[in-house]
């Protein structure tokens, strides 16, 4: 999912001495009501799981909305949530089958059936909303509900059918409360996650209290939650030093970060490696300037991503070479592989065998939110420039404004950090690189595309590693992303709060409950 979705499953617990009970902290038996304040530069595209796809947005619909499945921390492979039982019923995986909870309850006292269940996947595709999931229920052909079953109809076999149920792609409204056709707009949200959503202000604050009527996964919820969101990692180091949250998550400043020591007996730090990566992705349409490939090999030639991981982040991210991260099934070092290290001259002939006017004239274009990303651009801007090959205009939008540029090719090259849905290779295939991709390229390729389906039929996801490998090497050449770097997960938590390790554990899943006052 895009960043502004996945960590690795190993978590570094620093500063131990919390106990665990199931998937809950032991809860201290003072300050049972008072709120943990939360908080994070991510924003929210939209309340509606059927327009948003990005991480600030599916952080909050793990906590208010259900899915049919989930991930229990740092668990691999999904387990029942709003459903007791989920099982392809058939061997070419392409019918998927699930039978609901009984008694579960939307915020009206509705109950929840699988026509609500049939409603909420039908509308993700029929809005199919230029920032929204749609794209993950690709193989998605039709649904059927009878009673408390939902029966999943595939157009082609899908091992990762169940994975993608479990995101945010797969959140569960009340039918009574959300459009067919289109997407809801006031502050509101109807689930029947373990918080309820009590009031929202865009930009500023969700409020969340625990919904006494849960029933799935998770065994018990947690303390009243407040979600505080601030406009940069400036103005969240800021509030954090002046004690105005409890916790700080995604994300700090690089320099606070790097500063950051397990020692200091005043807060809790967890960090954990992270499976997060952030590219430079190519407009690859006829019309950009970007079109030619020769172009877009040339710029993977000049890119210096050490530079980039110690200077502009102070080694808090690590340089990365492929599009699928360490620690995930099927990576490769694909692009170190094809460009080991900047080469102007290599970049200069490839350029003059595409016969394009020199410098080669581009916008770059960013998010704002963190001084990173601008720093990033700016260097990227001078790696590029030093050559002489190329000349880019820098520009940074607000996060929605910037989204929509992407999402309808009106940029040249972008930066966007991407974290995983679920922990599978596939989440960095047809998203990023497939034809249609959620990051809207222009780019395709059919022999990718063929890649990305014939890895999908593999039961076993390690069987898919070849595919993935073949795959990275055809990206390498085509060059329609650039990957830049690998994250690192920081949680920063108050001394007197717990759970933080628990909090965003590779799962895809942001666990509010886990925290407690300890």
């Amino acid at each position: 999912m895009r960043s502004v979705r996945m960590r690795i499953l190993a978590t570094l617990l620093v500063l131990a001495g919390v106990g665990v009970g199931g998937w809950q902290l032991l809860p201290s038996q003072e300050n049972t009501d008072k709120t943990i304040e939360v908080g994070t530069t991510d924003e929210i595209t939209s309340l509606d799981p059927a327009g948003a796809y990005d991480a600030g947005s599916w952080a909050l619909f793990s906590n208010v909305f259900q899915s049919l499945l989930t991930f229990e921390p740092g668990g691999a492979s999904p387990v029942p949530d709003a459903a007791r039982s989920c099982d392809f019923v058939d061997s070419q995986l392409t019918t998927y089958r699930c039978k609901l909870r009984a008694g579960l309850t939307f915020p009206s006292g509705r109950t929840m059936t699988a026509e609500d269940v049939k409603y909420s996947f039908d509308r993700v595709k029929a809005i199919k909303s230029d920032v929204g999931p749609s794209s993950l229920l690709s193989t998605l052909r039709s649904v059927d509900a009878d009673g408390l079953t939902v029966t999943f109809h595939l157009s082609s076999p899908d091992a990762t059918f169940p994975f993608k149920v479990a995101t945010g792609a797969g959140s569960i409204v009340d039918s009574h409360k959300y459009p067919k056709r289109s997407l809801r707009t006031d502050p509101g949200a109807d689930g029947t996650g373990p918080y309820e959503l009590d009031t929202y202000t865009k930009g500023k604050k969700a409020a969340l209290t625990p919904n006494t009527e849960y029933k799935g996964a998770v065994q018990k919820t947690g303390r009243p939650v407040d979600l505080l969101y601030y406009a940069d990692s400036e103005a969240l180091d800021k509030a954090w030093n002046a004690k105005q949250i409890d916790v700080a998550s995604r994300q700090l400043p690089p320099k606070v970060l790097s500063g950051l020591s397990a020692s200091d007996p005043n807060q809790r730090l967890n960090e954990s490696d992270s499976a997060e990566t952030r590219n430079l992705y190519l407009n690859t349409r006829a019309s950009a300037p970007l079109h030619d490939v020769r172009v877009r090999q040339a710029m993977a030639w000049l890119i210096n991503r050490e530079q980039l991981a110690a200077t502009v982040y102070q080694g808090t991210v690590d340089p990365l070479y492929s599009l699928i991260p360490t620690g995930i099934t099927g990576h490769t070092t694909s692009f170190f592989d094809a460009y080991p290290k900047q080469d102007t001259k290599k970049a200069q002939a490839l350029l003059t065998e595409a016969g394009v006017t020199l410098p080669v004239r581009f916008t770059y274009g960013y998010g704002k939110g963190r001084s990173s990303a601008e720093q990033e651009a700016g260097t990227i801007k001078k790696q590029l420039e030093s050559s002489g090959l190329f000349k880019v205009t820098v520009k940074g939008y607000e996060w929605s404004d910037f989204q929509k540029r992407w999402a309808t090719g009106k940029l040249d090259a972008y930066a966007v950090g991407w974290v995983a849905d679920y922990p599978d290779p596939d989440t960095f295939g047809a998203p990023l690189v497939g034809t249609g991709s959620t990051m809207n390229t222009g780019y395709s390729n059919k022999a990718v595309d063929q890649l990305i389906r014939g890895s999908q039929q593999y039961a076993d996801r390690a069987d898919a590693a070849s595919d993935f490998s073949t795959l990275q090497q055809d990206v390498a050449h085509d060059v329609p992303v650039i990957p830049l770097w690998q994250g690192k997960e920081y949680v920063l938590s108050s001394e007197d709060v717990g759970g933080g390790q628990y909090l965003d554990d590779g799962t895809g899943v942001f666990r509010l409950w886990s925290l407690n006052w300890i």
